[in-house]
């Protein structure tokens, strides 16, 4: 992974602001999952938000599971391993939408 002008690592980045390449490869394999297994656009951004400002985020990495954010963030099973944010069912979502 890339590093930093000053040679230091990239802490509370994501893939996207790490390596470009890395991200296009990461979101060319997320759109080819089944839009039904992803959560809504406002619920991935805030999943996002929350690990941009998590200690354990480091280069796209979150140290505690060992997963990319952004791929673990998108998928509605999915929840942080510290339950900062949780897994989301069809009505959560839809609850959510209405909201908006």
């Amino acid at each position: 992974m890339s590093q930093s002008p000053n040679n230091r690592f990239c802490k509370r980045c994501l893939v996207e602001e790490v390596s470009a390449e890395h991200y296009k490869h990461l979101q060319s394999y997320i759109a080819k999952i089944d839009d039904e297994l992803k959560v809504t656009d406002i619920t991935y951004q805030a999943r996002l938000d929350i690990c941009k400002g998590c200690d354990h985020l480091h280069e796209g990495l979150c140290r505690a599971c060992g997963c990319y954010v952004e791929l673990r963030g998108i998928m509605k099973r999915n929840r942080c391993p510290y339950k900062k944010w949780l897994a989301v069912s069809d009505q959560d979502e839809q609850a959510l939408a209405l909201s908006a």
